[in-house]
């Protein structure tokens, strides 16, 4: 599954990639695959580890923050993977006609 998520601190002010950095770091040392862009994080895996490492991610905004907001979006298709690179290659494919 692929699954884009943004985790947001609230109550901390209007500079949060101190905080959002947390998170990210939770998911880059999971070892899934993963990409941050500047709007959300996107990381594959199966449904069990995927979560596990979402609910870390929060845990750690929220080890600092006050209230945390979590936004989140699944492609739940078992048994594929490598989705996170060939859904983009996929467009690009299309974008070079």
């Amino acid at each position: 599954m692929l699954v884009a998520f943004s985790v947001t601190p609230l109550g901390v002010g209007e500079a949060v990639a101190e905080y959002v950095a947390d998170a990210v770091r939770v998911v880059r040392e999971s070892g899934l695959d993963n990409r941050t862009d500047a709007m959300f994080t996107t990381i594959e895996g199966d449904w069990d580890e995927v979560m596990d490492v979402v609910k870390r991610a929060v845990e750690a905004v929220a080890a600092r923050a006050p209230r945390v907001s979590l936004t989140l979006k699944a492609d739940v298709r078992p048994a594929v993977t490598g989705a996170l690179e060939s859904k983009v290659e996929s467009l690009e494919r299309y974008l070079e006609d």
